[in-house]
Order: C-alpha cells, then sequence, then structure tokens
C-alpha cells in the first residue's frame, strides 16, 4: 500500500466506524453549542433533480476550524429494492490547513444529526418528556430516532407503527434488546392518545398522522423536506398552530415544511429551534409541534463531533 493510499483509508468510515464517532449525547450537545457558535456559515444548499426521480443534494457548512461539504443521492424508487434510499458522503477539512480530515458515511450522518436534533427539540421544547414514544416508520430514521430518544432523553417505552408490519415488528425487537418495552401498533392516531411523545420519520409520500396531540403533547415529523412532500394532516397542523407551538428546525422551512404549507401556515413567523435557544420564549400551554426539514448545519454538527479526539 502506497502512503497515499494509507491515507485515504486512514480517513474514510464506514457506517460502523462513522456512527462510532457520533454517540447521541455528545452529537445533541455539540449540536446546541453549534447553534451558540456566530463563526458558523451554512451557504444554500443545491438540489439538483437527477433522471428517473433522484435528486443530488450539495451541501456546504463552516465554522472557524472546520468545513465540510456533503454530498448525497437521495433515490425515492429505491425503496422495496435493498438499495439505500439516501447514498453519499460528508467531506471535512481543516480551514486553517485545507487538509482533509474525515470522509464520513453520509446515510449514516444524516440519520443520526436528524435524529440528535429531534432530541434537542425535545430536550428544549417538550411539555412532557416521560413518554412512551410513538415512531410512525420503521426505518432508517425510526431507528435512529428510538436510540436517540432513549440515550438522551431516558425513554424506556416505545409504540411503533408502520405500513410494514415486518419492519415494525424488527424495531421493535430491536428496542427490547435494548432494554425498552415496545409494542407495535396499527393505529397510529389512536396511540397518539397514550403518547405524549411522537416522531413521524416516513418517506413523507401521504399523510399518516391525523389526530390532535394530547395537550401535554410534543410531535417531531422529520420526513418532509419539499413543498409537495407530507406526514401530517391540514387540521393537525392548523390545531396545533392555534392550541400550541409550532417551531421549526431553521429558516429553511419557509421552502421546504411541506406539511405546515400545505396546511396553509404562514412558515415564515414561525420561530426557529436555534432562536428558541438563544433567546427562550415564555412557556406556552398547549401541545408542541417541530418540524425539521435539514439544514448543513447539522453535518457540520456532526463533523465536529467527529473530530473530537482526533
Amino acid at each position: 500500500m502506497t502512503p497515499s493510499c494509507a491515507m485515504t483509508s486512514a480517513l474514510l468510515l464506514d457506517p460502523d466506524a462513522t456512527a462510532a464517532r457520533l454517540p447521541y449525547p455528545a452529537l445533541v450537545a455539540e449540536t446546541a453549542a453549534l447553534l451558540q457558535d456566530t463563526s458558523v456559515q451554512v451557504p444554500e444548499r443545491r438540489v439538483q433533480p437527477l433522471p428517473g426521480g433522484g435528486s443530488l443534494f450539495v451541501m456546504p457548512a463552516l465554522d472557524s476550524r472546520v468545513a465540510i461539504t456533503k454530498l448525497i443521492t437521495f433515490t425515492p424508487a429505491n425503496a422495496g429494492t435493498g438499495r439505500p434510499a439516501i447514498q453519499g458522503d460528508v467531506v471535512v477539512f481543516d480551514v486553517a490547513t485545507g487538509e482533509r480530515r474525515l470522509i464520513l458515511d453520509g446515510p449514516t450522518v444524516t440519520a443520526r444529526r436528524t435524529a440528535a436534533v429531534s432530541a434537542l427539540a425535545a430536550q428544549t421544547l417538550a411539555p412532557n418528556r416521560s413518554g412512551p414514544l410513538l415512531i410512525v416508520g420503521a426505518g432508517v430514521q425510526g431507528r435512529a430516532h428510538l436510540e436517540a430518544f432513549a440515550q438522551t432523553l431516558g425513554v424506556a417505552r416505545v409504540v411503533i407503527a408502520s405500513r410494514s408490519d415486518a419492519s415494525a415488528q424488527a424495531l421493535a425487537q430491536h428496542a427490547r434488546a435494548l432494554g425498552l418495552k415496545a409494542r407495535v401498533t396499527q393505529d397510529a392516531d389512536a396511540a397518539l392518545a397514550d403518547c405524549p411523545l411522537a416522531v413521524t420519520c416516513t418517506p413523507a409520500s401521504g399523510v399518516v398522522l391525523r389526530a390532535a396531540p394530547r395537550a401535554d403533547g410534543f410531535l417531531c415529523a422529520v420526513g418532509a423536506f419539499t413543498p409537495r412532500m407530507v406526514e401530517l394532516g391540514p387540521e393537525l397542523c392548523r390545531h396545533v398552530a392555534a392550541q400550541g407551538t409550532i417551531v421549526v428546525d431553521t429558516g429553511d422551512a419557509l421552502h421546504e415544511a411541506g406539511d405546515l404549507l400545505q396546511a396553509g401556515l404562514d412558515v415564515a413567523a414561525l420561530p426557529t429551534l436555534g432562536g428558541w435557544l438563544r433567546q427562550p420564549s415564555p412557556a406556552r400551554a398547549g401541545p408542541v409541534l417541530f418540524k425539521s426539514c435539514g439544514w448543513a448545519g447539522w453535518d457540520l454538527a456532526a463533523a465536529r463531533t467527529a473530530l473530537r479526539g482526533l
């Protein structure tokens, strides 16, 4: 092996190695720290449509020490084929030297940073963190959210809903292997009445949750990231807007939060998670909806976490 090959091998982390460098408690803490860091810059991401219905995402971000670019493809047609819908890498550079420090597995970063942001939002906004946690969608994001909420909020009970019973049962078994109590439901709307915490993490090809959350409920919707995608019924969104609080991950939600846009809500007027952390608003009674659309800043937080100890 030549020295250049050895260097490349050392830099390139596979999914397991990437996950090992992104423990959820540390990733949640780093995400909160990033939202307080005034040196962070996140240019607008480029989404390039691909033939066949896929998309190429180019997502740069930087702070005073680290610069990253996330390059991933999103291919909905891969559903059911055994090929992942999200593929790609996060390339991490040292700002001062220009040196490439790491290449992280893109899908692993996406799954873990998304779940970490949801967990941070729940820590910050949830009126009742006791659980059970309802997870709608039993794929990669469902598993990531299960692990993140268990490790950072102490959730001990989960209820899982999925259009695939096999996937739901597999995730429930994984939860039990982690020492959690888990059950599968065929009716997510009915289960919502018993779950003060809920996350929807589906492909967002249609509404999966219509019932209004509990008065002390926290609902996190992560699946939809274009105006056409949707997981939550419009009446649900309008109910929370009238009776509780809606917070979005970033200002980019103005153009991407399909659930809220299709409900006819003024997304530009909604508070962001970063704004809430920097200047907490007075507590308001009623349910909380956190809408997550994705942001390269979350990938930068993951890169900063992964660099620790190197």
